[in-house]
């Protein structure tokens, strides 16, 4: 009995081992690939249909012929056509069955042929007209779907000596503003946008903020920068210049300009010269090691903190700045080709009635306002004037000074001075240590934030002095804003509040100031840091004297380095705090006051102190709504009248 159970026990355990194997062997058999003819052909018919639209269609096309063919040797063996022609029977029914199965009307064309005949082609019509819907079908969904990719805007940009921005960001609508002005003396012009933004977006925001694109065809690509297929979709390869933007909205922008410069770089040093911002000046020197001489770094830090103290220390300094700056009236120009080599500097201011010389450039250096004795010989002209193609190389000024009305004002002497900073953001310690380098000993300055103030050390002639308080309450104001301050700077909040927000606090403190300030008899300047241009018009409102908006101001310098990069320099000595500087100085110390004299006597008037001349301001030349008029760049024979407060534009040093 014992034996019995053992014997079965095997038989058992044998027959779950045979079991198992069994199995396994299914299952390696049911996971092995097939290879058989069927899988062959569905598998060669799955690569086929992936291939897209075109696949599609070749495939009707075959169902198509096979089925009029099918047809037709039907018709041909069963004899089911009355009409019997021994003229090339076959090719004839081919034919008429290709009409039966593209056009259902072709079956009443028919006539009393018979029935078998009449059946036989309304079945090869409803075929037909399946095989048609599905062709119809298919051709609209292709092109439905090249549409779509064109919306999407994946097609190569094939141009040549057009310029290419790269991001996006809300300077872009400056730039291409600018750039519109800037191409109206090229031929078909054109200028690509690539970001990582959808086509028609872009489209319809550039269409929404330009008024008017002046003859320049503005082609929009979608796209990341720094991948270097899609950047070639801007063939920047070809391109004249390239302007790339730092995103806003990035947690490291500078990495992903960086980045893109690395991609811009890839193919090698020769190319397009390039246009970068950088928002963080640690970073300046890494963005240099990739961009080699081709690319000039913008520091947008930098810039607006210099424009804001510039603008700070005169009234109307933001009017010229701006004026220069832009494509939209004059701005600065090289002139080589010319015909005052062995004359004087002195006389080359004279020389031209509708260009104003300002600098010299020898050996690649600009030197803005020389030595009134510098003597021209092979030097390239900086000039201001209108646009580069009214530029001619032979003097054309016919208005000859009257030295007999030049001034004879002495020039006031320095005193200490009393400044007010409100507000506080990344800039702001660059505003500071600029204010330093202008402001003569004993000098004060006291800065009220309503966020933490850091100190700024390395300071020579300042004294600065931190308040932490609310910014829009009127007696904290009142507590600051007091007689004798010579100038008033109101910074926006940009590191802690939204662009909005920090704007409509910034002209809240602003109304307060200026309500403050006009109890006091003497004129204080205002200046102010906006993120918005469209804020710009609400300043107005509270009779700010300058309005600097940190956005606009760097997407007109972008603009100008991307069309000349020799601007580089020329904008960094106007900007900076050695040499000559941009100043708005009284009139009386040029030219008689109460006398009208020509621009060709204040320009003499200005090289007699060693200094430039580029314009005038006269509150008779402001515009309805200015609390202050500046003409830079006026013909040399056009008439001013000396009144008291008017002040000449000149280029000096400090």
């Amino acid at each position: 009995m014992a034996r019995t159970g053992q014997q079965l026990r095997q038989r058992t355990a044998k027959a779950m081992t045979t079991t198992a194997a069994t199995a396994t062997t299914s299952a390696r058999a049911a996971n092995a690939p097939r290879s058989g003819l069927g899988d062959r052909l569905r598998y060669a018919f799955d690569n086929s249909m992936s291939r897209g639209t075109p696949a599609l269609i070749a495939w009707l096309c075959a169902v198509t012929l096979a089925l009029i063919l099918v047809f037709t040797v039907i018709v041909s063996v069963f004899g089911l056509r009355d009409d019997d022609d021994p003229a090339q029977p076959f090719f004839r029914d081919l034919m008429q069955n290709l009409f039966h199965a593209l056009d259902p009307g072709t079956v009443a064309g028919d006539g009393f042929s018979s029935w078998r005949f009449l059946l036989t082609m309304l079945v090869l019509t409803i075929a037909g007209l399946f095989i048609v819907s599905a062709l119809i079908g298919v051709i609209a969904a292709g092109i439905d779907t090249k549409l779509a990719d064109l919306r999407r805007g994946r097609s190569i940009v094939l141009e040549r000596d057009h310029t290419v921005i790269l991001g996006w960001s809300d300077s872009i609508f400056t730039i291409v503003r600018e750039l519109t002005i800037a191409n109206e003396s090229r031929r078909k012009p054109v200028v690509v946008v690539l970001a990582d933004r959808d086509k028609v977006e872009m489209e319809e925001d550039l269409r929404a903020k330009v008024e008017d694109f002046r003859g320049t065809r503005v082609i929009c690509r979608s796209g990341s920068p720094m991948d270097l297929d899609d950047l070639a979709l801007s063939s920047h390869a070809t391109a004249r210049s390239v302007i790339l933007l730092a995103p806003e909205g990035s947690d490291d922008p500078d990495s992903e300009v960086i980045k893109t410069l690395l991609a811009l770089t890839h193919a090698g040093p020769d190319g397009p010269r390039i246009v970068a911002e950088i928002r963080n000046p640690t970073n300046l020197e890494a963005a240099r090691l990739v961009g080699a001489d081709r690319t000039v770094l913008l520091d947008i830090r930098e810039t607006v903190a210099k424009l804001v103290v510039q603008t700070s220390r005169q009234s109307g300094a933001a009017a010229v700045y701006t004026e220069l700056f832009d494509y939209d009236g004059d701005e600065i120009y090289f002139l080589e080709d010319h015909q005052l080599d062995g004359a004087t500097y002195a006389d080359a201011q004279l020389a031209f009635e509708r260009a104003s010389v300002i600098g010299l450039i020898a050996d690649g250096v600009p030197t803005l306002n020389p030595p009134p004795e510098t003597v021209i010989a092979g030097h390239t002209l900086i000039v201001v004037a209108e646009d580069d193609s009214t530029l001619r190389g032979e003097p054309d000024a016919t208005a000859r000074p009257d030295l007999a009305m030049l001034g004879t004002a002495a020039t006031a002497e320095d005193r200490p001075t009393q400044a007010l900073l409100i507000g506080w953001n990344e800039r702001a310690s660059i505003v500071v240590r600029e204010l330093d380098h202008y402001a003569p000993p004993g000098s004060t300055l006291t800065v009220l934030s309503s966020y933490d103030v850091p100190s700024v050390p390395g300071l020579r002639n300042l004294a600065v002095t931190s308040v932490l308080g609310p910014t829009t309450d009127r007696a904290t104001l009142e507590a600051h804003v007091v007689d004798g301050l010579d100038q008033v700077i109101v910074l926006c909040y940009s590191d802690d509040l939204a662009p909005q927000a920090a704007d409509a606090r910034t002209l809240v403190t602003l109304l307060h100031v200026r309500d403050i300030l006009s109890r006091f008899d003497a004129a204080t300047p205002v200046v102010s840091e906006m993120l918005d241009d469209r804020n710009r018009v609400l300043a107005q409102v509270a009779h700010v004297d300058d309005v600097v908006v940190s956005g606009e101001i760097v997407s007109l310098l972008v603009t100008q380095l991307s069309e000349d990069p020799r601007l580089e320099l020329v904008f960094g000595q106007l900007l900076g705090n050695e040499g000559s500087e941009i100043y708005l100085r009284p009139a009386e110390w040029y030219v008689q006051p109460g006398t009208e004299v020509s621009f060709a006597t204040i320009v003499a008037g200005a090289t007699r102190r060693g200094e430039t001349a580029l314009g005038y301001k006269s509150a008779a030349l402001a515009a309805p709504g200015e609390s202050f008029g500046v003409r830079v760049n006026p013909a040399k024979s056009e008439s001013f009248r000396v009144l008291a407060g008017d002040s000449v534009v000149v280029l000096a040093d400090d």
